[in-house]
């Protein structure tokens, strides 16, 4: 099926080249799928069967667009299999476990998907001599103890949950294995990357601020945040996958040395913002009035302050955010409502990576 021509200017390394995209149903990844099928990418999906949440990859027919399988990537045989056949010149690994609240219902599913599943794509990527692997955890990855810093690449991993915890493990074993199999190369061909909080159109997951809001309007139901007073570093979806693409590029085209430290932070230039004024911003771009019910039971552990420091990605990958906060919640709210107007959201949503395009520090 086609998809409408935009003048995509930056990227234009990705015509042709094969990319596997996992968890390519998922918010980011779906993003990502597109973005790359407009830059001229061959673009490869693998992830579980597309659920109710995921409606981003359903709302652009991805299904029709990219090479898509759907199967865990816990198993490894079928991976390996789907990964020799297509063999990619790149991978962009996103499957995971994504949200903090499911770690703590279904723990041993967020364990799996978060730590085997990666080593999974460490191993395929080992055994298959793929030529770039960009490998997604989350900032939440470092021990945080709540002493309002931001964390650079080298400091200390860990977690208080069973989510931060499995994106910390899955940090160890990325660490693991360049260390086991790949520091000897000349060359940098695998980087872990940890992006802050991401939003924008289509995210429809259980228990996450912009999808809670947007199901309050369309339901015209009661608004109930968690957290209210907790910072996060907010950032627009295109910002993070530009740094990943940038850096996906720059590994393929062995364009880093093997001594720099593979891993790289991506988030937002500007102070971090509270859930509750991210809340009020939303609506006043949206033009409604809500009241907004503060939930003080705290069911599981989420830390209050959260940020992490981007010098690296911009002193070694030439990468800073390119939207700022209001810009963010602006494309984001317009996304959401040109859904509700049933309007062509492949049209909508190319328009909006034309425009962050145009916008792009790198």
């Amino acid at each position: 099926m086609s998809i409408p021509l935009i003048k995509l200017k930056k990227f234009s390394e990705y015509k042709n080249l094969r990319v596997l995209v996992t968890g390519s149903t998922g918010f980011k990844g779906a993003w990502l799928c597109l973005w790359l099928k407009l830059l001229g990418a061959k673009v490869f999906g693998v992830s579980l069967p597309a659920s109710k949440e995921d409606l981003l990859y359903k709302t652009l027919n991805l299904s029709k667009r990219i090479s898509q399988t759907n199967f865990n990537i816990n198993n490894f045989g079928k991976l390996n299999s789907l990964v020799k056949k297509i063999n990619p010149d790149i991978i962009f690994h996103l499957a995971a476990q994504s949200v903090v609240s499911i770690g703590y219902y279904n723990p041993l599913e967020t364990f799996s998907s978060n730590i085997i599943g990666s080593a999974n794509i460490l191993e395929t990527t080992r055994l298959n001599k793929i030529k770039a692997l960009v490998y997604v955890t989350s900032d939440k990855c470092y021990l945080n103890k709540e002493q309002k810093k931001s964390f650079k690449e080298t400091d200390e991993l860990g977690g208080f949950d069973n989510y931060s915890s499995s994106k910390a493990a899955a940090e160890i074993i990325f660490h693991s294995y360049f260390n086991s199999y790949f520091k000897q190369q000349s060359k940098l061909h695998i980087a872990s990357v940890r992006a802050g909080n991401v939003i924008g159109g289509g995210d429809f997951k259980e228990n996450r601020i912009i999808p809670d809001i947007v199901k309050s309007i369309i339901n015209n139901s009661n608004l109930i945040i968690r957290n209210p007073q907790s910072y996060r570093p907010w950032q627009h979806v295109l910002d993070p996958l530009a740094g990943y693409l940038k850096l996906g590029i720059l590994l393929f085209d062995k364009k880093i040395k093997n001594q720099t430290f593979p891993s790289w932070n991506f988030g937002p230039s500007e102070r971090k913002v509270e859930v509750k004024k991210l809340t009020k911003d939303f609506l006043k771009i949206w033009g409604i009035r809500k009241k907004i019910i503060l939930n003080k039971q705290k069911p599981f552990h989420e830390s209050n302050y959260l940020s992490v420091n981007t010098s690296k990605a911009r002193k070694e990958l030439k990468w800073k955010p390119s939207l700022n906060f209001n810009d963010s919640l602006a494309l984001t709210v317009q996304w959401y409502k040109d859904l509700l107007l049933k309007k062509d959201m492949v049209k909508k949503t190319s328009e909006q990576i034309d425009i962050f395009q145009q916008k792009l520090n790198i």
